[in-house]
């Protein structure tokens, strides 16, 4: 099976031209300064790798500065949820509030309603799905009543 629509130009993927030149110089070839990457990922001191290059370590650090890193933890996430709940969420909001901050907000809450409860109760036996087609009662009052016509 071939490529469909265009396919990517000869530069893609790389820096661009106007990127590069916004980047101090560095005291490394590209390749040096890759493996200093490299070295510096295994956990080697820059101190180390400077020393390998007989660089200054400034020269180093201007090399591992433009290192990706992945993020220790990311700073949103989706949420799947019923419509129902969606609706419940939105009603909640506070003007432009951001979705994460109510979530934020309700779940605090949430929290803090439970400790001043006192100890959890022994979780109730589950419930069985309605049918198909029935109100939905996870969260009651948010959806139109069904009339039985």
């Amino acid at each position: 099976m071939g490529f469909k629509g265009k396919p990517p130009g000869s530069g893609s993927g790389e820096m661009s031209r106007r990127t590069q030149a916004l980047r101090p110089a560095i005291a490394l070839t590209p390749p040096e300064a890759a493996k200093a990457r490299s070295l510096r990922r295994r956990g080697e001191e820059p101190e180390l790798i400077a020393a390998r290059f007989a660089v200054p370590v400034e020269e180093v650090e201007k090399a591992l500065v433009q290192m990706r890193s992945p993020r220790p933890e990311t700073t949103r996430g989706t949420l799947n949820v019923t419509l129902a709940a969606h609706r419940f969420i939105m009603a909640e909001r506070r003007g432009d509030e951001p979705i994460w901050q109510t979530m934020d907000r309700l779940v605090d809450e949430l929290i803090r309603l439970r400790a001043e409860a006192g100890p959890a109760q022994a979780p109730a036996a589950p419930r069985r799905r309605r049918a198909l087609g029935g109100a939905d009662d996870l969260l009651p009052g948010l959806l139109p009543e069904i009339s039985a016509g």
